[in-house]
């Protein structure tokens, strides 16, 4: 079951489950149109941070995701993030989640981006996984591509009625490899700036 506006409003003003939250769409800034955020009719808007790690083959390393090497990435901090062409950028939300039990968390990359060949990835959030969500946009064309912090993808909530099944009896912070309140969750061996 997707969740309605309602629901996320009563969640994330009664249990703290989005912070900080928006309770409406938020379209303007400054007298100026942006990509929106805040809650929609059945999703959430969230936004993207200003501390990007953006990829690099200047160091000519070898990607190997059980030995990360973290010259593979150049720290950027800055409301403008500019993903080299066929590249990627990792950044985190600005907004701190704390997923419930009974709710498995589905985020989704705004059309806009996609038709200009950014590609926004991120892993569900898993029942009672809480922290700031990883980002990852791809950069698929052949040109540099922009990513502004501030810029939003849109989050769905589905209940445990998405899948018709018992409740896992391990979740959340009795996972090992899913722990809580990361700040953020970026490759093992790469630091946050």
């Amino acid at each position: 079951m997707i969740k309605s506006d309602r629901w996320i409003r009563r969640m994330a003003e009664k249990h703290g489950m989005i912070e900080p939250f928006e309770a409406r769409q938020v379209r303007e800034a400054a007298g100026e149109k942006i990509v929106s955020y805040g809650t929609s009719s059945y999703g959430y808007d969230i936004r993207c941070s200003s501390e990007f790690k953006i990829f690099t083959n200047i160091n000519s390393t070898i990607v190997d995701p059980k030995r990360f090497d973290e010259k593979s990435f150049v720290d950027f901090r800055g409301e403008v993030c500019i993903i080299p062409p066929n590249s990627f950028a990792l950044a985190r939300t600005v907004e701190y989640f704390r997923i419930p039990r009974n709710v498995l968390t589905l985020c989704l990359g705004k059309s806009t981006y996609a038709r200009c060949g950014i590609i926004v990835n991120v892993t569900p959030l898993e029942p009672e996984w809480e922290g700031h969500v990883t980002l990852e946009f791809s950069n698929t064309t052949p040109l540099p591509a922009r990513r502004r912090a501030g810029d939003f993808f849109r989050i769905r909530r589905g209940l445990r009625d998405l899948l018709q099944g018992p409740r896992r009896q391990v979740s959340g912070p009795a996972r090992r490899h899913a722990p809580e309140g990361l700040t953020p969750t970026f490759p093992k061996q790469c630091s946050a700036s």
